[in-house]
């Protein structure tokens, strides 16, 4: 790629950091000490959940809230009809303080971006790691033990080692394929580090993600002479805000970028559009199914592959 359509990429991306908001969040839960202290006397912890994932986690756990985040996402039934706090991305400080709970649970991708709100605001909070299964399961466990549900949080572990340990069944024995991961903006597109949700499902299915960074980055924006250089055998695609208009950039990007031609994965027809549902920015209780799919790119050879001139043409009509 010539240099200045890098720094296009690379402009792109740096405006996209505010959709996004992280692209290098903390690894680790976290809380502030009024969150430590845990719940208030002689009643049930008062708490808010600030994003579906982790409003899910509570209902698995049987935790009761105070209040839930706007989302267009199911919700269950237990917490039908509380109030909103606004979305994940833009949760309302000033209501959630009013609410004087003991306790603000959200994604840990928006710590760096949110953590000073509350800290103004006087809200005490938890951010929980969301970037991979493993620490899902981690926060699950750890919130058990933080808030009484230590019985529901081991039904859920044992649910996870249970899926993996089929799941590796059904990979023992077969080619362990490398796999280029590449998440679409509008405009631009970014590869999945071993760091992120969507990059570390792949080793978790066994497979090798060929982007691999020294540092704790999410996500990194190398040209595509770099990511050639890697030799994939299979590239996937998937997306992150206006997810339409970021498959229409795949699609003009894959059909018109003549180095695109190059790439072993292109030529033997190994390119897929994934579900950005599934292939997201935090872990969720979906993540067995976002499995399922890579068992069956990788090792099964029974999804359809992407075809780039037909989605263009599509895109252009």
């Amino acid at each position: 790629m010539k240099k200045n359509v890098f720094l296009k990429r690379a402009a792109v991306f740096i405006l996209s950091a505010g959709m996004l908001l992280s692209f290098s969040a903390c690894v680790d839960q976290h809380q502030n000490a009024a969150s430590a202290e845990g719940t208030s006397a002689g009643g049930s912890p008062k708490l808010i959940a600030t994003s579906h994932a982790t409003m899910m986690i509570c209902d698995r756990l049987g935790l009761d809230l105070i209040a839930i985040p706007t989302t267009g996402g199911e919700i269950p039934e237990r917490y039908e009809g509380l109030p909103e706090i606004g979305t994940a991305m833009s949760p309302d400080a000033e209501a959630i303080a009013l609410l004087d709970p003991d306790d603000v649970i959200g994604p840990d991708t928006l710590a760096e971006t949110i953590e000073p709100t509350y800290e103004a605001a006087g809200v005490p909070y938890t951010f929980i790691d969301l970037q991979s299964v493993e620490g899902m399961y981690d926060s699950i466990e750890m919130l058990g033990e933080k808030y009484g549900a230590e019985e529901a949080a081991a039904e859920l572990t044992a649910e996870y080692e249970a899926t993996m340990e089929r799941f590796r069944s059904s990979a023992e024995g077969k080619e362990t394929p490398r796999v280029l991961m590449l998440m679409g903006l509008p405009g631009s597109y970014i590869e999945c580090t071993p760091n992120s949700y969507a990059g570390s499902l792949i080793e978790l299915a066994g497979a090798e993600n060929v982007v691999q960074v020294d540092t704790i980055e999410n996500f990194v924006a190398w040209n595509t002479e770099e990511l050639l250089d890697l030799d994939p055998d299979v590239i996937l695609l998937t997306a992150h805000g206006l997810p339409d208009q970021a498959m229409e950039m795949f699609a003009e990007e894959f059909a018109t970028n003549d180095i695109w031609k190059h790439f072993r994965a292109v030529q033997e027809n190994q390119v897929y559009q994934l579900d950005y549902q599934l292939f997201g920015m935090s872990c969720t209780f979906e993540w067995p199914d976002a499995l399922e799919v890579l068992r069956e790119i990788l090792y099964d050879n029974t999804y359809e592959a992407y075809d780039a001139e037909e989605a263009y043409i599509e895109s252009d009509s």
